[in-house]
């Protein structure tokens, strides 16, 4: 596996995909897709590429491997609990209605487990939650809102009773916490972005970004937030170079884009 074979694999995910591995880490990316690579019947990058191409199923799972489509509800409990006491009702001192964005929402745990913080927090009131990511496949699950009980685990007993139904042994999302997420497909790194947004969840999506490319995205999410709107990132993505992106720290894992 030289650094031909390399190329000519990245240039070949990239046309299919477009998925750009010279915005991720290599040595990383380079390990993670040898592994699949070992573990096959060929013994490229490009081999491998090929092979796994031919099969639909097999390609869609290579792509959720590569994504790294790990999620569940209420990832991180503690930091939920600072979205529902803090967060969100600073949020809604400037606006009624907020308009939220889950970016790279893999499965749909977490624009669902917002759907389900914002009927608790104000019911009756019609919040937007955009749910993007870059794997279709993914989407299409995230779309159909059917669980296991494992996917489950972090939720309180009670909101599993009142927010889902149980279908053959899963568990799937009723209507009212559904009918108020809009699915789409977008690359963080590629696509354009909206903007208006009071609230940006970005968690557990850029472990394998270089520097560069976190950068260019965190400065692209401050200016889809509104004036006084937060970012929200995973447990081990702190920012350390947040002020000179322009954001204000709301609190730990929190970035504010200030109000002026």
């Amino acid at each position: 596996m030289d650094e031909k074979d390399w190329s000519t694999f990245k240039q070949k995910l990239k046309a299919k995909t477009e998925i750009d591995l010279d915005l991720y880490k290599e040595p990383q990316m380079k390990r993670r897709i040898g592994n699949l690579v070992t573990r096959s019947s060929v013994n490229t990058y490009t081999g491998y590429f090929d092979m796994v191409s031919k099969n639909k199923d097999d390609f869609a799972e290579f792509i959720e491997y590569l994504t790294i489509n790990v999620s569940e509800f209420f990832r991180t409990p503690e930091k939920f609990s600072k979205l529902e006491t803090d967060v969100i009702p600073d949020l809604l001192k400037r606006s009624p209605k907020l308009n939220i964005w889950s970016a790279g929402c893999s499965i749909g745990a977490e624009p669902y487990s917002l759907s389900i913080i914002m009927k608790e927090m104000t019911p009756g009131v019609k919040h937007r939650i955009l749910a993007s990511d870059l794997d279709i496949e993914i989407l299409a699950k995230a779309k159909r809102g059917v669980y296991t009980d494992n996917e489950l685990k972090s939720m309180a007993a009670d909101r599993k009773k009142k927010y889902f139904d149980l279908v053959d042994g899963k568990y799937a999302v009723k209507p009212e916490i559904k009918s108020v997420i809009e699915f789409k497909r977008h690359n963080l790194l590629k696509d354009p972005f909206e903007s208006g947004f009071d609230l940006i969840l970005c968690r557990n999506v850029v472990i394998y970004f270089t520097e560069e490319a976190k950068d260019q995205l965190y400065a692209n999410f401050f200016k889809a937030l509104k004036p006084g709107g937060i970012l929200f990132v995973g447990a081990t993505e702190a920012i350390l170079n947040f002020r000179k992106l322009g954001y204000t720290s709301f609190q730990p894992f929190f970035y504010q884009r200030p109000l002026t």
